[in-house]
């Protein structure tokens, strides 16, 4: 059994240019000790993820040299897609795997924020775990108006960020630094390009509009597909399984008169969320075991 473990899953606004997030990948795989276990891009959401692990007193300068490589070679101002961000380094968290608790991880993205502002020049937003204000533990009430705005409204004391600035960088912007939990980000796409379709079911199951507890969602068009999609975060799955979203999109998608086409894991989910119902019942594409954490981490970090 290894010893200490935090995983890393941040998002990086480049989802186009494979070498780019490559070369953001082999900065953070540069550190000693730190695996990257997984990366993603998405065209239509011009966004990847890359998920990496590795022991407390190594993370945190493995997550800021990705920040680093994104800051270098990211211009916001160039950039367009469906999924809101602020940041070229848009949201960096940290989570609890093994041998740690979400305070400690808190502790860590507080560190590596300042690192952030320190080497980069970059503002830092704290979410979640690591908030200092309540009204910032929702990741969407830090980002709401995006980096076009956010960046002209950085000065007024409620929009401030928490570290550095309150000027954002002119290229990259600010980044979201937290601790939390599992987060399964998962994407439901639809037999129909109509983007209100994906609009209002996203409506009927996200917290926010009195849905399910612990779903974000989004409603998107996917140009590249001429599909329309639920773009969603788990924030809890155990208390709200895959099935049970699933099957609720299902229901009303019929009602649309259209279906669900397939479905999308953005990075990697733990074991315990397929128990409520296979990757073949939820239609994700493309799945195979090394999307499970937990094989990711056995074959990496000796992880049992």
């Amino acid at each position: 059994m290894a010893g200490e473990i935090v995983e890393c899953v941040p998002n990086f606004s480049e989802g186009n240019d494979p070498g780019i997030v490559d070369s953001i990948a082999d900065a953070i795989g540069s550190v000693p000790q730190v695996a990257v276990l997984h990366k993603t891009l998405d065209g239509d959401h011009h966004r990847s993820v890359i998920t990496f692990a590795g022991p407390p007193n190594r993370i945190v300068e493995a997550a800021v040299r990705g920040v680093e490589r994104a800051v270098a070679t990211i211009d916001l101002n160039r950039h367009q897609g469906v999924h809101p961000r602020i940041g070229a380094a848009d949201v960096v968290p940290f989570v609890p795997v093994h041998g740690i608790s979400l305070e400690q991880c808190a502790a860590l993205a507080e560190a590596a924020g300042e690192e952030i502002w320190r080497r980069c020049r970059v503002t830092v937003y704290l979410y979640e775990a690591a908030a200092r204000r309540e009204d910032r533990r929702r990741l969407e009430n830090i980002r709401r108006g995006e980096f076009e705005t956010l960046r002209d409204a950085a000065s007024d004391p409620e929009r401030r960020p928490d570290i550095g600035g309150p000027q954002f960088h002119p290229t990259a912007g600010a980044s979201v630094v937290g601790a939390r939990k599992f987060l399964i980000a998962w994407n439901v796409n639809l037999a129909t390009n109509d983007v209100r379709v994906a609009k209002a079911i996203a409506r009927t199951i996200r917290t926010s509009n009195g849905g399910f507890p612990h779903v974000k969602a989004l409603g998107l068009l996917l140009a590249s597909r001429n599909q329309a999609q639920v773009s969603m975060n788990l924030t809890d799955f155990e208390a709200t399984p895959m099935k049970m979203v699933y099957d609720a999109i299902a229901r009303q998608a019929v009602e649309w008169v259209t279906s669900i086409a397939a479905s999308e894991l953005i990075g990697l989910l733990p074991r315990a969320a397929l128990e409520s119902a296979s990757a073949e019942y939820l239609k994700i594409e493309q799945f195979e075991p090394g999307m499970i954490l937990e094989n990711r981490l056995k074959s990496v970090l000796a992880i049992e």
